[in-house]
């Protein structure tokens, strides 16, 4: 007699309808795959990982509320047994080194096709690291060939003040209130910072920061504003 494995249950979370739609085609017409929930922001995967304990959870890294990251983080902490595949259009080096030091099992870009997604998601499951091919070889050709460039500059200690603050999810209101300044002011760092690392908000800037080592990936959360 035959025993059937059980389905690879997986949670879906990203915030357009209609990207989660088809992923999930994809992914049932497997066969060994059964998406159990779908999320269309980070706070709300957090909940239905909870509830449902799925075997693993593809998340986008751009989501409201809380990032594939955060949510990487809180599912390393609160759910280790889940495994983490993040499927994205961002193979920025900053996310990449952000998304594998919060504890990710898999990387793929969403140029990827429906047979290497549903590979990924089966190697998560089994335990396996999974990255995109073209992000392994644009990380291995920058540690063979290292880029010339103007190193970043420095942060004053005030600005890395912020940052720290920033990334453990505090609000402008309450970085000011914890330092002893004015809301204009915490904003005046924060335009200093994103200049400094390149950066286009509170998320990046803390990726970039946790990328070149300033700060611990363990930090916190990141508060959009």
């Amino acid at each position: 007699m035959i025993v059937k494995n059980d389905p690879i249950r997986v949670l879906l979370a990203d915030d357009h309808a209609i990207v989660r739609a088809g992923i999930r085609q994809f992914l049932e017409r497997a066969g060994d795959i059964q998406v159990v929930a779908e999320a269309d922001d980070g706070e709300m995967a957090k909940n239905l990982i909870q509830q449902k304990q799925p075997d693993v959870a593809v998340l986008d890294i751009q989501m409201p509320k809380s990032s594939g990251i955060e949510v990487t983080r809180w599912v390393r902490v609160n759910s280790p047994k889940v495994g983490v595949l993040i499927l994205t259009a961002f193979d920025d080096d900053p996310y990449v080194l952000a998304v594998l030091q919060a504890g990710a099992n898999g990387y793929i870009l969403k140029t990827a096709s429906p047979a290497d997604l549903i590979k990924a998601v089966r190697d998560v499951n089994d335990g396996k690291s999974v990255l995109d091919t073209s992000v392994t070889q644009k990380l291995l050709s920058q540690l063979s060939h290292p880029k010339e460039s103007s190193p970043v500059e420095a942060l004053t200690s005030r600005e890395m003040e912020v940052l720290v603050l920033v990334a453990k999810g505090f609000t402008n209101k309450a970085i000011g209130t914890q330092l002893g300044i004015s809301d204009r002011t915490v904003q005046g760092h924060l335009a200093h910072i994103f200049g400094k690392l390149q950066a286009g908000s509170r998320t990046e800037a803390v990726m970039r920061a946790v990328s070149l080592g300033w700060i611990s990936q363990s930090v916190g959360n990141i508060t959009e504003e």
